[in-house]
């Protein structure tokens, strides 16, 4: 695997989906739905910018049946980490920190 230096990624950029991938890059999984509460949309918004992430190969989608209900869970995949600590990184190149 090569490093991968900072670079913007307008993917990842979209301040909710930004805030998807901090989320995310914390943790293995989350539910859907703690996704939401925390980002502060509704489902269809959340599920627009998980679908972009998706396409782009960085959040993964997972449903399971729990207790008789669907349960929809998010990861960030490989490449989503490295897009988003490289994001990241060219952030805070340009703000100088």
């Amino acid at each position: 695997m090569t490093a991968v230096g900072p670079r913007f990624d307008q993917v990842v950029h979209a301040p909710p989906r930004l805030q998807v991938c901090g989320l995310l890059a914390a943790v293995d999984t989350m539910d859907f739905a703690a996704v939401r509460d925390a980002v502060g949309v509704s489902d269809s918004v959340l599920s627009k910018h998980v679908k972009q992430l998706e396409d782009a190969g960085y959040v993964r989608v997972s449903k399971a049946t729990v207790a008789s209900r669907q349960r929809t869970s998010l990861a960030l995949t490989p490449a989503g980490r490295t897009a988003f600590t490289a994001h990241v990184a060219e952030l805070r190149r340009i703000a100088g920190v």
